[in-house]
């Protein structure tokens, strides 16, 4: 059965489990190349498409727009719209790592600080020595970016020919660089990953399972990075307050 792809605040989602995702990349992998965007749907990113029309371009035109948060599917619920489940890109993330590895494919993961992104590749290149993973930092700085940086990318992505390429530089930066880079990426399927290979290369540690079970990622991570708080505790109250008011009508997002 095709499910349909429904839309809270103007965002789309496609309601589907962990496994129908999966399913959806092979069959991608199986047809003619072509540039693929992913991107993750949670209650902050919603409320940062809101003001900012760029973003919600490239959220209209995703490929598969997928679940990460609890808050996304409990607002759904509020509007009597239904989500089967999370698909948390944390989680989705090693899962397309041992996909790509079983399958002997080619993958690029571009960070944003640290050697992340090639300890990472250092360590499926080991476990599937037959397929292909290269790993490297982006940018000093992802709001000043130079030629010489700009011309490493394109040339490793260009040499490489990669079925995947992950990005790590935060939302709604590493959406709109993907999308932005999207001729040079044209046979790739792409996927903007956040903080997901602070958790793959253990530079951060992963919550308890009960708090993923509570969808409570969100809290574990505040209290870890308390950086954070100002703006989760500006967004989170937004976008509850938004989904209340769509749900007594009314609702449009504004325009950048």
């Amino acid at each position: 059965m095709i499910k349909q792809r429904i839309s809270l605040l103007q965002v789309p989602i496609d309601p589907l489990t962990m496994e129908e995702v999966l399913e959806k990349i092979k069959i991608y992998l199986s047809s003619l190349p072509k540039f693929t965007h992913i991107m993750s749907v949670n209650p902050e990113n919603i409320v940062i498409a809101q003001q900012n029309s760029a973003f919600r371009e490239v959220y209209a035109h995703a490929d598969l727009a997928l679940t990460d948060g609890i808050g996304v599917i409990l607002g759904a619920k509020l509007l009597g719209k239904y989500i089967p489940e999370r698909v948390s890109g944390s989680v989705l993330l090693p899962r397309l790592l041992d996909l790509a590895g079983h399958m002997s494919l080619r993958v690029v993961l571009i960070g944003s600080q640290a050697d992340l992104a090639d300890k990472i590749a250092r360590c499926y290149s080991r476990s599937y020595p037959e397929a292909t993973f290269i790993g490297m930092k982006g940018y000093k700085n992802i709001h000043n970016r130079s030629l010489d940086e700009e011309k490493h990318i394109e040339d490793i992505v260009r040499s490489t020919r990669p079925h995947f390429v992950f990005v790590a530089f935060g939302s709604p930066t590493q959406e709109l660089w993907i999308n932005t880079h999207k001729s040079l990426l044209h046979t790739s399927i792409c996927m903007g990953v956040g903080g997901s290979f602070d958790y793959l290369s253990g530079a951060s540690q992963r919550p308890p399972q009960i708090i993923s079970t509570l969808g409570l990622e969100w809290f574990y991570r505040l209290v870890q990075q308390p950086k954070r708080a100002k703006r989760q505790l500006i967004r989170l109250p937004l976008f509850l307050a938004l989904i209340l008011k769509q749900r007594i009508g009314g609702y449009n997002a504004s325009k950048e």
